[in-house]
C-alpha cells in the first residue's frame, strides 16, 4: 500500500542550475564528456564551483559513474550518491533522492544528471539483446518468443486497448505528437526546431507497430542534461529564481513490470502513475486545475493520454479531445518527440526555464509545474513551483 498522507519532504529543496549539451545523433564524444559538459554547465548557471557539490546522483543503465563524473568534472569529496533504476522511470526520482540528501542534511549540494550516446551508441529503441538471466528478464520471456521485442511493441498493445475501449482511431495519439512538434518547431535546441507537423502528417507516417507510426515514437538523441539540487535558502542566494521542489514522488504499481504489465485487469491506464499522482497532489496540496504547465514523459503518444487521465485533468478517454483543445500546455521545449530524448531530464530543465520566465515558449505566469518520468515502468513525478517569497 502507498502512502496515504501528505510527506515531509515538499518545499525543502529546489533546482537552482540547469545545463546541457547540444542535442545531435551523432556527439563524436564519449558519454563521460557529455555528462562532465552538462554538469560543468549546470553549476556555472547555478553560479557554483564544483568544489561546492558534496553528492550525486543519476540513473542506472549509464557507463558514467558518479565518482568518475565527479573527478572528471573537479569535484572533491561525495557524501552522497545514489541511483535509480527503471530507465525513463528514473528521470524525476533523481531530484527526489537529491532533496531527500538535501532535507536529511547529508548533503548541500547535489548534481543529478544523465548523459549518452542513444543514437550514435546504444539505442534502446532496438529492444532486448544479449539480456543477462535475471528475474526481470525472466518477465520478458512471455512475451519475446511472440514477437513483441521493442519498446514500440510493448506499448502497442496499450494503445490497441485503449483505441478499442474507448472507440477510437490512431488519429487520436497524433495530437499529442502535433502539439509536441509544433513546441519544438520555435525551441532553437530542438533536433526538429523549424520542423512542425501537422495530423495528415503523423497519418501519414509508417506503421512501427500498429496501431503506432513513427511520429508516435519519441528520437533517439545523443547529449547530456544535469540540474543542480540545493536547500531553498541557499537557493535563494543563487542567481536565478529557485524552482521549489513542491513534491516528489515514486511510483510503482500492482503486477508492475518493465513496459510489459499486460496480466492487469485493465491496459488502459497507468497504475504506477496514479500512485505518484496521488502522492504529488497530497503533499503539494495542489489539483489538476492548479497547474499551468504539464511537462508528460512522451516516449511513445499512448501514454501521454493516460498520464492526464490518471492525473485527473480529464476522465478516461477524454484525453485525446483534451490534447486537441489546448486546455493545458504541455511539453513547451517540444519534448522527447521534438527537443531530445534525454531519459526526461530535459523534460525538468524545461519545468525550471518556465518557472523562472526563461523559457523560449514561456507561457506567461506560469508557477505550477507538473513534471513526469518515464511510463509502463516503476515512475516518478514532481511538482514544481515559484518560490513563494520571491
Amino acid at each position: 500500500m502507498s502512502l496515504r498522507g501528505r510527506d515531509g519532504l515538499g518545499g525543502r529543496a529546489a533546482i537552482a542550475g540547469i545545463g546541457a549539451t547540444e542535442f545531435s545523433k551523432d556527439s563524436g564524444r564519449s558519454e563521460l564528456r557529455l555528462a562532465v559538459e552538462a554538469v560543468r554547465a549546470a553549476l556555472a548557471d547555478a553560479g557554483l564551483r564544483p568544489a561546492d557539490v558534496d553528492g550525486m546522483v543519476t540513473f542506472t543503465m549509464d557507463t558514467s559513474p558518479e565518482i568518475t563524473v565527479a573527478q572528471a568534472a573537479g569535484i572533491g569529496e561525495l557524501s552522497f550518491f545514489s541511483r535509480i533504476h527503471y530507465g525513463g522511470g528514473a528521470a524525476c526520482a533523481t531530484v527526489q533522492q537529491a532533496a531527500l540528501a538535501i532535507a536529511a542534511g547529508v548533503a548541500d549540494v547535489v548534481v543529478c544528471y544523465r548523459a549518452f550516446n542513444e543514437r550514435s551508441g546504444r539505442r534502446f529503441g532496438s529492444g532486448v539483446r544479449h539480456r543477462e538471466p535475471s528475474a526481470e528478464g525472466a518477465a520478458l520471456g512471455w512475451t519475446l518468443p511472440f514477437g513483441l521485442l521493442t519498446p514500440a511493441s510493448w506499448v502497442a498493445m496499450a494503445a490497441r486497448r485503449y483505441l478499442h475501449t474507448y472507440g477510437l482511431t490512431p488519429e487520436a495519439f497524433g495530437h499529442v505528437a502535433v502539439v509536441d512538434r509544433t513546441y519544438a518547431a520555435a525551441n532553437p535546441a530542438a533536433y526538429f526546431h523549424g520542423r512542425p507537423i501537422t495530423l495528415a502528417d503523423h497519418a501519414a507516417s509508417r506503421w512501427i507497430a500498429e496501431p503506432l507510426r513513427l511520429l508516435d515514437c519519441c528520437q533517439e538523441t545523443d547529449g547530456g542534461q544535469a540540474l543542480v539540487v540545493t536547500s531553498v535558502e541557499r537557493a535563494r542566494d543563487l542567481p536565478h529564481p529557485p524552482a521549489v521542489i513542491a513534491a516528489a514522488a515514486q511510483g510503482a504499481g500492482r503486477a508492475q513490470e518493465q513496459m510489459t504489465s499486460f496480466y492487469r485487469d485493465d491496459l488502459t491506464g497507468l497504475p504506477e502513475t496514479a500512485v505518484v499522482a496521488r502522492q504529488l497532489w497530497r503533499t503539494s496540496g495542489l489539483a489538476p486545475a492548479d497547474i499551468d504547465v504539464g511537462i508528460l514523459y512522451d516516449h511513445f503518444t499512448p501514454f501521454v493520454l493516460m498520464q492526464l487521465e490518471e492525473f485527473g485533468f480529464c476522465a478516461p478517454g477524454e484525453a485525446p479531445d483534451f490534447v486537441a483543445e489546448e486546455r493545458l500546455p504541455l511539453n513547451t521545449h517540444g519534448g522527447q518527440l521534438g527537443e531530445a530524448y534525454l531519459h526526461g531530464m530535459n523534460g525538468v530543465a524545461e519545468a525550471v526555464r518556465q518557472i523562472r520566465g526563461t523559457a523560449v515558449n514561456r507561457i506567461p505566469g506560469a508557477e505550477r509545474v507538473l513534471v513526469t518520468a518515464g511510463t509502463g515502468v516503476p515512475t516518478s513525478g514532481l511538482v514544481l513551483t515559484a518560490d513563494p517569497q520571491g
